[in-house]
């Protein structure tokens, strides 16, 4: 299924029909389509080329898909059983070079995991980001060393039935998708000052 963005200026179609759905097939995910969406967070932009972005993958339902499952909040739990693909998003803190504390990790493994999100629709899935699950629960799980943060999940896979949503989420499913104006979030001259270009 397609929902794509009504943008106002052009944009590559990726782009456009990246949207987070919570209605997953359970079919499974070539291991090969996985591989390409990692192949791209690989690729991401970082400071200093640090490159502190790490995923572990759970796939197709295995028992590293079911201990990511367990760190998420029970509301996710929900819809996210039904995505045969987990990924637990960690990120490095420091630099490796020197052992400094590096500001820009979570941004970077942000980068990463946007990049990834885009590929998956390029492969024909789609992928929803997640903030609510346990962090200390996934490293203890999967014994993340202290230098390394669980930041965010990655449900992925293949558009399913919005009618096995509970009713909430069906609504949320089938809401038009809305932005802010350009002018909002982008300014000329001064802060505030709506951009005109």
């Amino acid at each position: 299924m397609k929902n794509s963005a009504p943008v106002n200026h052009p944009v590559n179609e990726p782009i456009r029909d990246r949207w987070s759905p919570r209605a997953y097939a359970k079919t499974p995910v070539e291991a090969i389509k996985v591989l390409s969406v990692i192949e791209a967070g690989r690729w991401a932009a970082s400071a200093f080329n640090e490159q502190p972005w790490r995923f572990i993958v759970g796939l197709n339902f295995d028992e590293t898909h079911q201990k990511i499952l367990q760190s998420l909040v029970e509301w996710n739990q929900q819809w996210a059983s039904n995505a045969p693909v987990l990924i637990l998003n960690i990120a490095k803190r420091t630099f490796s070079l020197n052992g400094n504390k590096n500001v820009t990790f979570k941004y970077d493994l942000g980068q990463s995991v946007a990049n990834m999100a885009v590929e998956a629709v390029n492969q024909g899935l789609h992928a929803h980001q997640m903030s609510g699950f346990d962090p200390e629960k996934a490293a203890n799980l999967f014994g993340i060393p202290d230098d390394f943060q669980a930041v965010s999940v990655t449900a992925l896979g293949y558009y399913g039935n919005p009618d096995t949503l509970p009713p909430d989420m069906q609504k949320a499913e089938q809401r038009i998708r809305e932005r802010k104006a350009l002018n909002e979030i982008a300014f000329s001259e001064t802060f505030g000052n709506g951009i005109s270009l």
